[in-house]
């Protein structure tokens, strides 16, 4: 790879690269970046690596996408993550984050066409089984597969009404699970980025992005603080469009993204029920919610972003972390499947945010502005892609920066553990709402 050309202005320190943001994805692209050679710096609001919406993630590893290239990335960061420690390379203070193989399970639903999703499965080598409604009721005892679809809010009359007819089954992905401390994750990554001499910077804020002939020149911090560089990234995570405020000029994303509000309550099912960490993680569009298993058997409740859950922005600057009744709404469409369930009326759980776009597939991309990159819109899914998303960037920064037009070709890149070549207009800022995207957390 071929560094971009220094800032010739010595006043202050000068990076190759100046990745705003420490979540996974930042420093994934860190690690990536810095082990080609280059001088990288992350700069971060935060106190440490993973702090913000990194550490609210439910961390769930699955390979099932409604596009071929979203699957593609899914399963090659499968394999990353499935060999953790080979990965980043050694041990950390903090030791490994762990990776729990659980299998994922979706439930066919009147809501879900899984043609396509098995299709891309096909085309990539991906394994998975039809269950019955008898194997699923075998492996989830005390489940009820009567139909409640359409997803109903607490609010409807009819909530928690049965509507008719039962699930016939599901598809079980062999290859699936969720990684035990996405915070730990993220400082593995860190730490693996360091000992490749890579910078970070916490409890900084940038306050200015400068732009010279539509280049950008590095950034300006609040403590004064002014480090040059001709290629800044944007990996903010929900602060990404106050970021994209902060260059002098427009950054040209068309497709749109913004700050939701995001809520996962934990409930510990009984004990006769026999869940574990180890159990399944399951998707079930006819309740609307997803499932993770999580430590002592607590199972974590989310939502799956059906019509009546509206979509909330927030300030994430200024937001409450308290829990709603939308996580307890969550939990009581889960007692719907599950009856036995006990579900508190004073929940626990995680309220963040998502940067999430319009079509929710991330944007991985250069921008109108020559040295400034997008990494963002990527909440939600793409924890499990995150060091797919850290050679993408390493690659896209290579190519545009020897000069290749990449919105006019796109860089197109072969994949290290799945034989598939991305092509990575799939995540351009530019792009249309992607017909084919489930429109849902789910990607």
């Amino acid at each position: 790879m071929h560094p971009p050309s220094p800032n010739t202005d010595h006043s202050a320190k000068t990076y190759d690269a100046i990745i705003i943001g420490a979540g996974v994805v930042g420093c994934a692209i860190a690690f990536n970046l810095a082990r080609k050679g280059l001088k990288t710096l992350n700069i971060d609001a935060l106190p440490a690596a993973g702090y913000g919406s990194t550490s609210s993630s439910a961390a769930v590893i699955r390979t099932y996408y409604s596009t071929l290239d979203g699957t593609a990335m899914a399963y090659e960061g499968y394999h990353d993550w499935k060999n953790w420690q080979q990965t980043v390379g050694a041990d950390t203070e903090d030791g490994l984050a762990r990776f729990v193989e659980t299998g994922t399970l979706v439930m066919k639903t009147a809501a879900d066409s899984m043609d396509r999703i098995l299709q891309h499965s096909d085309a990539l080598g991906i394994s998975y089984e039809h269950w019955s409604a008898e194997q699923i009721t075998q492996r989830l005892p005390g489940y009820n597969l009567e139909c409640f679809a359409p997803v109903k809010t607490m609010e409807d009359d009819t909530f928690g009404a049965p509507t008719g007819g039962h699930l016939d089954g599901g598809i079980y992905f062999h290859a699936g699970g969720y990684v035990d401390d996405p915070q730990i994750a993220a400082r593995n990554l860190k730490d693996a980025a360091g000992r490749n001499g890579a910078e970070f910077r916490f409890n900084t804020k940038v306050v200015k992005i400068p732009v010279k002939d539509n280049r950008v020149t590095g950034v300006i911090c609040d403590d004064g603080s002014i480090f040059h560089s001709r290629v800044v990234l944007n990996v903010a995570g929900p602060h990404s469009g106050k970021v994209n405020a902060l260059v002098e000029g427009d950054a040209g994303v068309r497709i749109g993204h913004r700050p939701l509000r995001q809520e996962v309550v934990q409930v510990k099912p009984p004990e006769a029920l026999g869940y574990s960490r180890e159990g399944l993680l399951v998707a079930d569009n006819d309740v609307g919610v997803y499932v993770k298993p999580g430590s002592g058997g607590q199972l974590m409740i989310g939502s799956l972003n059906p019509a009546c859950d509206a979509h909330i922005e927030e300030d994430p600057d200024d937001f409450r972390r308290d829990l709603t009744d939308r996580a307890l709404t969550y939990a009581y469409r889960y007692s719907q499947r599950l009856p036995d369930l006990g579900v508190s009326q004073h929940p626990v759980g995680v309220a963040d945010l998502y940067d999430a776009t319009d079509d929710w597939l991330p944007i991985y991309d250069r921008s109108d502005i020559d040295g400034y990159y997008l990494a963002i819109g990527t909440s939600g899914n793409q924890f499990k892609n995150a060091i797919v998303a850290g050679r993408l960037m390493t690659k896209l920064i290579d190519y545009c920066e020897s000069g290749n037009d990449h919105d006019g070709t796109p860089l197109q890149l072969q994949l290290t553990h799945v034989n598939h070549t991305l092509n990575t207009a799939t995540f351009s800022r530019k792009r249309e709402l992607t017909r084919e995207s489930s429109f849902s957390v789910l990607g």
